[in-house]
């Protein structure tokens, strides 16, 4: 059984397809400037054979064409029908509160993600589009919407409500939702099989250019950090993160900005960026800090000091844990990060390992200490798997 995850932007279009038999990745691509001039696909198979196809897709119906071709084509491809796959796994940012879960995408199912496009207003019309696209060029291949959203719908009302009037959240949904959903399910479901205890307290941190941590408890989240939007929360690539609301207003004036230009503000010129003022890639900040850059430092300091306040939060709501997991590019690749985070946890019963902290390298890492009670441990997320596997149980349900 062959899947194709589909990762559809506003301009773009990742692709992966995986053979559900070994869950082995059989080739994987990307379509780039969908809708502008100049666009190129770029495809690479599991044996290292690479396609590269340079032709303008003025919509996403052309881009999924381009896909097609590109996995079909007798050198570089590695299909010889499109009846090889099996069922299309589509990435959708929100589910709002009209789902809980992945479903098997019908018109109705479309109807919905429409109306919904309005709390996801730079990704849902592209994921709509690509989906829409799919199915016409691939008429009668049963397709399913995994929302980057569901996996926190599990969040109690005391969770995931503003302290704003009721009446205002019924009317409006405004709440807190979650995102990085695929990747915490994934992260969270594979630490519980580690751990070998499906009702373990587990604290995932996914970090990188954007960045959220989530408590789990009983293979349900309990609570995450990215709210109404991805820009609550931690301190990250160019994302402020928390700040106070009335600070928000108080910027905008000072800084002579429009309403409408001070969330982009506060997404694309702030976080570790802003702070630095050197570049949103902790390598980059990492480099100067080596060099003794003091606002490098701050960042990093920064970035790391507000993961460590929402992992202690989540020990407190979780009533302890039994393992805090790094995963993202940050999260895998960044032993300063990890220790910043993990020094003076010892009280909570995690024995951070800093010898094995330095010698991870890659796969599945532990880095506590042998007598720490809580598992530290390094685990790479896999979330067009986590799609994959998601589609899979629905489309042989259905």
């Amino acid at each position: 059984m062959k899947i194709l995850v589909i990762n559809a932007g506003s301009s773009s279009l990742k692709y992966q397809l995986i053979n559900m038999e070994d869950e082995s990745v059989v080739l994987k691509g990307v379509c780039e400037r969908i809708t502008f001039t100049g666009g190129i696909l770029t495809q690479k198979t599991f044996d290292d054979r690479k396609l590269v196809i340079e032709q303008d897709m003025p919509s996403h119906k052309e881009a999924m064409e381009l896909v097609l071709k590109a996995m079909l084509d007798k050198e570089n491809g590695a299909l010889s029908d499109i009846s090889e796959i099996s069922a299309v796994g589509h990435r959708v940012l929100h589910s709002a509160e009209d789902f809980h879960e992945s479903v098997v995408i019908d018109d109705e199912v479309i109807r919905i993600c429409e109306k919904n496009a309005v709390f996801g207003p730079l990704h849902m019309p592209g994921n709509i589009a690509c989906i829409k696209s799919c199915r016409e060029v691939m008429p009668g291949v049963p397709m399913v919407a995994v929302f980057d959203t569901t996996f926190h719908s599990t969040m109690p009302a005391k969770a995931y409500m503003y302290g704003i009037p009721y009446e205002v959240y019924e009317e409006h949904k405004i709440r807190k939702y979650g995102f990085h959903g695929t990747s915490h399910k994934f992260v969270s479901q594979e630490t519980a099989k580690l751990l070998g205890n499906p009702n373990a307290k587990i604290i995932v941190c996914h970090l990188g250019n954007g960045s959220s941590i989530s408590a789990v408890k009983d293979g349900k989240c309990q609570d995450t950090s990215m709210g109404f939007t991805p820009l609550e929360g931690l301190v990250m690539g160019t994302r402020s993160g928390d700040i106070d609301p009335a600070a928000v207003d108080y910027l905008r004036e000072r800084l002579n900005l429009k309403p409408e230009e001070v969330v982009s503000y506060l997404n694309k010129k702030c976080g570790v960026l802003g702070v630095s003022g050197i570049s949103s890639d902790l390598r980059d900040l990492e480099a100067a800090a080596a060099q003794g850059n003091e606002r490098a430092i701050l960042a990093l300091e920064m970035l790391a000091y507000r993961v460590k306040k929402y992992v202690g939060s989540y020990i407190a709501v979780l009533g302890g844990a039994d393992a805090i997991v790094f995963t993202g590019g940050i999260g895998e690749h960044s032993p300063r990060i990890r220790r910043l985070v993990m020094e003076g946890m010892e009280f909570c019963g995690a024995k951070f390992d800093e010898e094995k902290n330095l010698s991870y390298d890659s796969g599945i890492g532990y880095l506590n200490a042998e007598d720490s009670k809580v598992k530290v441990i390094v685990l790479p997320t896999n979330e067009e798997l986590s799609i994959a596997r998601e589609t899979k149980d629905l489309t042989q349900k259905n």
